[in-house]
């Protein structure tokens, strides 16, 4: 790994950076960069090539297409495309190249492409902790007052009797997609994690119901459909 930051690593986070000097918030470098320090801890426990994950963790999200986006399932492939294009610019070794593509493809949640070597699973595992935990419920808030939704459904705060609708209210995105994220995680030290910060997603929850005079029946309801 010491190679690879001494040699690497400094072009190719200045290349990353000046590409996504647009992106959104929940998406710029410090998105970036949390993931790499995510995917440098997995990758070290489960014994992933560093010259694989650590590139594909800097260029994952090198293209940025808006959450809301028509053509959002094709975000990681174009980001791949663009990334592995980049990396031939630079003679980076070749035969890492096929590798790093489909970690950056599969990373996505979207475009449902199952990861085939343990440095996919790395980086995915790596990304989805981001939507997890403190940063997690930040990114998703932030998320949704740029797409200028409710923060939660006036009449059911939680989604019970109704399906949740996360393109509407950002607290239905936990319910729609955040709480059983840590069930996808492939790696057992993502999962571990996952888990740990999943705790803090219900904690959150339950203040939020406090706060708002759901009482605390309501709120396992909704939790029981999830």
């Amino acid at each position: 790994m010491e190679r690879w930051i001494a040699d690497w690593q400094p072009q190719i986070e200045a290349w990353v950076s000046e590409q996504m000097a647009n992106a959104d918030s929940g998406h710029g470098l410090d998105h970036i960069k949390r993931v790499v320090e995510n995917a440098k801890r997995i990758g070290q426990a489960e014994q992933a090539d560093p010259d694989i994950v650590l590139p594909a963790a800097w260029l994952h999200d090198c293209v940025s297409v808006a959450k809301n986006s028509p053509e959002r399932s094709m975000a990681s492939t174009l980001a791949a495309k663009a990334a592995t294009a980049y990396l031939r610019s630079i003679d980076y070794p070749t035969s890492l190249i096929d590798p790093i593509f489909h970690c950056i493809q599969s990373h996505s949640f979207s475009a449902n492409i199952p990861c085939a070597t343990i440095e996919a699973q790395v980086v995915q595992d790596a990304d989805r902790l981001e939507a997890l935990g403190a940063i997690g419920i930040a990114r998703c808030l932030m998320t949704g007052g740029s797409m200028r939704q409710k923060l939660y459904h006036s009449d059911q705060p939680f989604p019970i009797d109704r399906p949740p609708k996360d393109n509407e209210q950002s607290i239905d995105h936990f319910f729609a997609k955040l709480l059983g994220l840590h069930r996808t995680m492939k790696t057992k030290s993502g999962r571990d994690e996952a888990v740990r910060r999943t705790d803090f997603l219900l904690a959150f929850l339950r203040q939020l119901a406090d706060e708002i005079g759901v009482p605390e029946p309501m709120l396992q309801l909704a939790l029981q459909r999830e």
